[in-house]
């Protein structure tokens, strides 16, 4: 049965992408590195700080790296609070249909930026349960944040379902065993091969979607 629904925020929920972008290469810039697109979606996307500055910069120390991180997140700060963070309509759309139905929502995201990305958007309100970076142990493709967000939820793991958009929050929520819809904002639906579904949006799904989608 389907029971809860569990979002990942960025890319997901938000379009913080551009700035978390913008925010890596400035920092990765300081250390010689030509940081592109390609990187950051196959490399840093959807982990903790850390394991992203450490996939970049594989020849340095352990205070190196968490200072290229520290690093980071000033910079990512600076943005958020300097620039308009836009949120998918049809996501929010989707959560609030769900809602309707008596589904609880999680927000889970590695970020320990989400909960003040959360409540600059207003959107807070939403959620029934959030994770974010500071609960966690082990990041993706550890299903250890989906797993928290659906004890949180207080409902069994295979009754939960993920929305995703990055390569290694698909891994999650597959080693999770938890069905999973990819969101491929990229043009590129190969790379969330996994996925129980891959749409370009969520306007794509309702609550009809994911009913199907359990009864598979």
């Amino acid at each position: 049965m389907f029971k809860a629904a569990i979002f990942d925020l960025d890319g997901v929920i938000v379009n913080t992408v551009p700035l978390h972008f913008k925010a890596w290469k400035k920092m990765f810039s300081e250390y010689g590195i030509d940081f592109t697109f390609d990187d950051y979606k196959s490399k840093v996307d959807g982990i903790p700080r850390y394991d992203g500055a450490r996939a970049i910069l594989k020849d340095r120390s352990e205070a190196e790296i968490k200072k290229a991180a520290a690093a980071k997140q000033v910079y990512f700060v600076e943005l958020i609070e300097s620039e308009e963070v836009p949120v998918y309509t049809s996501s929010i759309d989707l959560i609030k249909e769900l809602k309707g139905h008596n589904k609880k929502i999680a927000i889970a995201s590695s970020s320990r930026n989400c909960k003040r990305i959360l409540e600059q958007t207003k959107i807070i309100h939403l959620a029934d349960a959030i994770v974010d970076g500071s609960d966690l142990s082990r990041g993706k493709p550890d299903p250890q944040i989906f797993q928290m967000a659906a004890d949180r939820l207080a409902c069994p793991h295979q009754e939960c379902l993920v929305f995703e958009d990055a390569v290694l929050g698909v891994e999650a929520a597959i080693n999770g065993k938890m069905l999973c819809i990819g969101i491929d904002r990229y043009g590129n639906p190969a790379r969330l091969a996994g996925a129980n579904l891959i749409v370009d949006d969520l306007s794509k799904v309702d609550y009809n979607t994911i009913e199907e989608l359990f009864k598979k």
